[in-house]
């Protein structure tokens, strides 16, 4: 598609928004908090399309985001606080102040010098803190990787593969000793400290923990609704079965 039609595309979905903010009872009575939670909720499908790699859904969900930013906008615009204009003018100025190496006389050598290069220049822009971009709002998992990854812009990592891995045994030995001695909230700290150290491992393995995670989670479900389905077609209950009953089919699960 042309630049053209694709300018006409988004022109048409502002004029829509433009009539449903006037006409629908529902979308006047939005405001941007009570949008806040359908967002997360669309950003999530959105997720669960790319790792299902259904690119029809991922358009189709890519196509929900976008009502919901040109729906944001067009409540800014109404208090005069913003507009759609100035949604995407301030992010064109961002990413060309941020991109040195394209568009002024900085050299770069690879993808890493551009990562370290965005998290100075975000300094410079009066940030105090490299992790100040982190929401705090991020699921656990994903704060992590998110926080190791912006440390690493700075130049606060391990050099080697190895080094993290010592460090997840050692955090695994604190773990042990302390379920030894039964205090749950030292426990609790230690495996926070265990899966924190997990999923820096995971970054020197080129290895998303979030998508590996939901990968094993995937699995879990389509091998223990296996063992459901030949339950019921024994006419017993899980409850009712063995675990070594149980295990002819996981393993039979395991092998499909």
């Amino acid at each position: 598609m042309s630049k053209e039609n694709q300018l006409k595309a988004f022109e048409r979905l502002l004029n829509i928004m433009d009539e449903l903010r006037e006409q629908c009872p529902w979308d006047k009575k939005q405001t941007l908090q009570t949008l806040r939670h359908l967002t997360i909720e669309e950003t999530y499908e959105l997720g669960d399309a790319i790792l299902d790699n259904d690119l029809n859904e991922v358009k189709k969900e890519l196509g929900d985001l976008l009502l919901h930013i040109v729906f944001y906008a067009k409540i800014g615009s109404e208090t005069n606080d913003f507009d759609i204009a100035d949604v995407c003018n301030e992010l064109c100025d961002k990413l060309i102040h941020r991109h040195p190496h394209i568009y002024g006389n900085v050299k770069v050598e690879n993808e890493e010098e551009v990562k370290q290069n965005w998290e100075k220049l975000k300094l410079k822009e009066g940030k105090k803190s490299v992790l100040e971009g982190v929401p705090r709002s991020l699921p656990a998992m994903v704060k992590a990787s998110r926080i190791q990854d912006k440390v690493k812009g700075v130049g606060f990592d391990w050099e080697e593969p190895h080094q993290v891995w010592d460090k997840v045994q050692e955090e695994l030995q604190e773990l042990q000793d302390e379920v030894k001695t039964g205090n749950q909230d030292k426990i609790e700290d230690e495996f926070g400290d265990v899966l924190f150290s997990m999923i820096n491992y995971a970054r020197f393995l080129n290895v998303n923990p979030e998508d590996a995670l939901e990968r094993t989670n995937k699995k879990f479900i389509k091998r223990f609704q296996y063992l459901e389905s030949k339950a019921n077609e024994l006419g017993k209950p899980l409850m009712d079965m063995t675990l070594t009953e149980m295990d002819v089919f996981w393993n039979e699960a395991k092998k499909l």
